[in-house]
Parts: structure tokens; C-alpha cells; sequence
């Protein structure tokens, strides 16, 4: 069944018709808060277009929606702060615990062969902690900043990937 699961994800350009699925994905308050870094106010879509507008134009973000078979489960993407090429990804609240951003994370890798490439994590967030982790990220440290979604300043653990092709998926 496993094998079927990672069969059916894939990823491909992200679409103009993609747009309001993520903008309904980023209002799921449970999904805020684990995620922690957000937009301040899930309910602007002139902010979420300007944003998506000018993450989509960037010559430094690349970025993918995640299908589970033919639904929309997400993205992922990297991007350029402060001088360090950063990971992140959105999975939607009902794809959760089957596996998809492990595998998307995998495939994302094999596309985007920049190293080292970092990620940050809320530090309560142990499920994409463990993504990172199976697909070859290190823990290297601790941050703090402000969380919109919590509106307070939270912990948030530093991972980085220095492999120039993803590991093998360790068994847990």
C-alpha cells in the first residue's frame, strides 16, 4: 500500500488555477499553527496574490504543487534568505500522516540540486521534523522569531541537508 501512496504523488509547475486552493489551504487554523511562520492575515487575498505574484516571478524561488493522485495536497519550494537557500512546504490538513510530504520532499530534492539547503521548523512541529530527518536533513540548531500565527515569539529548530542527492529513507 505504501508503495501505491508514493506512486500517486507527483509535482509540476504551479498553476494560475492552483492559487485559490492554496489560499483556502492557508486559512486552516490547526495547519497555522503547526506551520507558525504565515502570512499576519490568511483572510487578505489581495496580500496572498501580491505575495504568490511575486514568489512565482522570483529568478530565485522554485516552486511545485504537490498532487495526491489528481488532488491538489500542497507545494513546496525553495527560496533565497539571507544569503541561504531555505526549503519549506504546505501540506493540506486531510492529506496528513500518509506520507505525501516525505515523498515530495524526496522528489523536490532530486529538482533542486542546490546545497547546502536549510529549513526551519516550529519546534513543536515533531511531524515535519521527521520529514526532514528521513530525507537526509540534520538538526544544527535553534532560532527564535515571531510567529504570525501564534502572535508570540516561538523556538524553532534549524535543519540543514549538505548531501548532494536526498539518503535513503531511515526506518523510524
Amino acid at each position: 500500500m505504501g508503495e501505491n501512496r508514493k506512486a500517486e504523488i507527483t509535482l509540476r509547475d504551479v498553476e494560475d488555477s492552483d492559487l485559490p486552493i492554496f489560499f483556502e489551504h492557508q486559512k486552516d487554523p490547526i495547519a497555522r499553527h503547526q506551520v507558525a511562520f504565515t502570512s499576519k492575515d490568511p483572510r487578505d487575498r489581495n496580500a496572498f496574490d501580491t505575495h504568490w505574484a511575486r514568489i512565482r516571478n522570483s529568478d530565485t524561488v522554485f516552486i511545485q504543487t504537490i498532487l495526491f493522485g489528481q488532488q491538489i495536497a500542497g507545494n513546496i519550494l525553495s527560496f533565497q534568505m539571507e544569503g541561504q537557500t531555505e526549503i519549506g512546504y504546505w501540506i493540506d490538513r486531510p492529506f496528513w500522516g500518509k506520507g505525501i510530504a516525505t515523498q515530495a520532499l524526496k522528489m523536490f530534492l532530486s529538482l533542486q540540486p542546490t546545497r547546502p539547503i536549510y529549513a526551519h521548523v516550529v519546534h513543536d512541529n515533531g511531524a515535519s521534523m521527521k520529514v526532514l530527518e528521513r530525507c537526509g536533513f540534520e538538526f544544527i540548531g535553534k532560532e527564535k522569531n515571531f510567529s504570525n500565527a501564534r502572535q508570540e515569539e516561538v523556538e524553532e529548530h534549524v535543519y540543514r541537508l549538505d548531501h548532494l542527492e536526498p539518503v535513503i529513507e531511515r526506518e523510524s
